[in-house]
């Protein structure tokens, strides 16, 4: 049986570790928008095409010796890169910390690294890849037999994460269809139906809830605060994958609080 109170030294990897994916993550949130491989070619500068060398790809450090800069043709690297590294190796620590060497660990380390790059994409793009949406799903059903957030026999865990996950996204879709109905345009968009889906499916449908009330208020502060700052909304839209992920992660270390 595994450890369940990670010591220091794990606590230390699991951040290196961390930031070690933060890097490929990024190599997600590039490419898979762009319909390029995240295998192959390798990494390499996107202005002079230059293969970047193993010694310039050390999370966040390279960024900090480099200057921002691509060594070649010092075309400037965008500070979103040792951002995404950094905040990687801090969750993934924290995850390591709060939830310990169990079973359910990589179905929630996979959860948070799924999170990341669909939350950075839909703020780039508005839109969150299914690959991500639909997978949590069958993350979420594999993962409940070890779920915390769930209890009772191997059947009655597995119930609930199924029927959390139909609770998700039958009742996100609803309620796009009704805002759709009142507002005369799209309220919803697809992609958050389904991770919806996804997030009922990892915290049953207590979690729903509670990512519903997180998600909203914290979507209703940015809104408020993009107004006071004057910055520009394109169609009054802001993406929603990100404040539905951050409510997702705060459950999944949360699992057994609720808030209404």
């Amino acid at each position: 049986m595994l450890p369940d109170i990670p010591d220091v030294f794990i606590l230390v990897w699991s951040f290196v570790l961390g930031m070690v994916i933060g890097s490929f993550l990024n190599v997600c949130i590039y490419r898979i928008p762009n319909k390029i491989s995240v295998v192959w070619p390798a990494s390499h500068c996107p202005k002079c095409k230059t293969k970047i060398k193993w010694y310039d790809n050390i999370p966040v450090l390279s960024y900090i010796i480099l200057m921002g800069k691509c060594r070649a043709c010092k075309c400037k690297i965008s500070i979103e890169y040792p951002v995404v590294e950094f905040i990687t190796g801090c969750l993934t620590l924290l995850f390591v910390w709060k939830i310990g060497l169990n079973w359910w660990l990589p179905f929630a380390l996979i959860t948070l690294f799924s999170t990341i790059v669909l939350s950075v994409i839909d703020m780039k793009t508005m839109e969150i890849p299914d690959r991500f949406s639909l997978g949590l799903i069958v993350v979420g059903l594999a993962g409940s037999f070890f779920n915390p957030a769930f209890s009772g026999g191997l059947w009655d865990k597995f119930l609930s994460s199924l029927i959390g996950g139909a609770v998700g996204f039958f009742g996100l879709w609803f309620t796009a269809v009704i805002g759709t109905l009142l507002f005369k345009k799209e309220a919803m968009g697809g992609g958050d139906i389904k991770l919806m889906g996804a997030i009922g499916a990892l915290t049953g449908w207590i979690g729903v809830v509670n990512t519903l009330i997180i998600s909203s208020f914290a979507g209703v502060l940015y809104f408020g605060i993009l107004m006071i700052l004057k910055k520009p909304v394109e169609n009054n839209a802001i993406p929603f994958g990100p404040f539905l992920s951050a409510g997702l992660l705060v459950c999944m270390l949360l699992p057994k609080f609720t808030i209404y």
